[in-house]
């Protein structure tokens, strides 16, 4: 009896105990009663094991955006036999949830809260050191420009004054110089980067290739689904009918898509550096042949 519903469970490929609350919980609880390792799904699904193991803790901030968290999760499912449907909408509560309370964290002090406000010890302590505060600034004042007390020269102090700011002015200056580098030096994509297609329309069909070369990838990416190209890949290449529903990224950051608008391109060059090129000189889209 026991051998037959050890068999049955084999069958169906996912345990019926899964007893998570949370999407990556289920997807872990799944991919372990299939006896699989992350390393076989990142394979199946093209999907980088970081981001995996992400995913099943419930650290979609990590992620680098929205997107990507809904259609990694998709294209897991997929792979342990979960409803897809069901499972993305989990994701959305969760991320839902996760903006709810960050906005709760970064809310201030609410008018007429008596738990916030300070206490009447406090506010005494606070009344008594003003008190004391001015009756040393008058004592200083009567003491300071009494009379035949001899005065500073105004003169001496307005040069040293703006001597100051002149300095202060150029430090300030010199610092924006080297933060602005600082800062488009960090953002700048490299022309070797990591380029990543992202679908956000549903049935865009594409096809990736190397230019004479080796077929890298050819199907229907739905919303969601993403693309890695290889880093390796000699002189990558790109067809599709929807090149304006695909986002584009290198290294995490956006770059112009392929076109606008719904116009079939055919040997479109999708190296980072081609990318790049295209985003400093962009030009029309090149119309495919087929």
């Amino acid at each position: 009896m026991d051998n037959e519903q050890d068999s049955s469970l084999e069958d169906d490929g996912v345990a019926e105990d899964i007893t998570s609350d949370t999407a990556g919980g289920r997807l872990r609880e799944a991919r372990e009663a299939k006896r699989l390792d992350l390393a076989h799904v990142a394979a199946e699904t093209r999907i980088p094991l970081r981001h995996l193991e992400a995913i099943e803790s419930g650290d979609y901030a990590s992620l680098p955006s929205r997107t990507y968290a809904i259609g990694f999760t998709r294209n897991y499912a997929r792979v342990v036999e979960l409803d897809p449907e069901q499972i993305v909408g989990m994701v959305r509560e969760e991320l839902a949830d996760g903006q709810a309370r960050q906005s709760a964290m970064q809310g201030g002090m609410e008018p007429g809260d008596p738990a916030k406000l300070p206490s009447s010890g406090l506010a005494w302590f606070g009344g008594i050191a003003a008190l004391i505060f001015a009756i040393g600034a008058f004592a200083f004042a009567s003491t300071y420009f009494g009379a035949g007390a001899d005065l500073p020269s105004l003169i001496a102090q307005d040069e040293t004054a703006a001597d100051t700011a002149d300095a202060a002015g150029e430090t300030e200056l010199a610092a924006n110089d080297e933060g602005a580098a600082d800062a488009t030096g960090a953002t700048a994509p490299l022309p070797d980067g990591q380029v990543v297609f992202t679908a956000t329309g549903e049935g865009a069909w594409v096809r990736f290739y190397e230019e004479g070369g080796e077929r890298l990838y050819e199907g229907v990416m739905e919303e969601g689904d993403t693309y890695e190209v290889p880093l390796d890949a000699d002189d990558p290449r790109l067809n599709t009918g929807r090149p304006n529903v695909f986002e584009i990224t290198i290294n995490g950051q956006t770059v112009p898509p392929l076109a606008e608008e719904m116009v079939p391109v055919g040997n479109a060059p999708v190296s980072a550096a081609a990318l790049l090129a295209r985003a400093d000189t962009p030009d029309e889209p090149q119309l495919t042949n087929n």
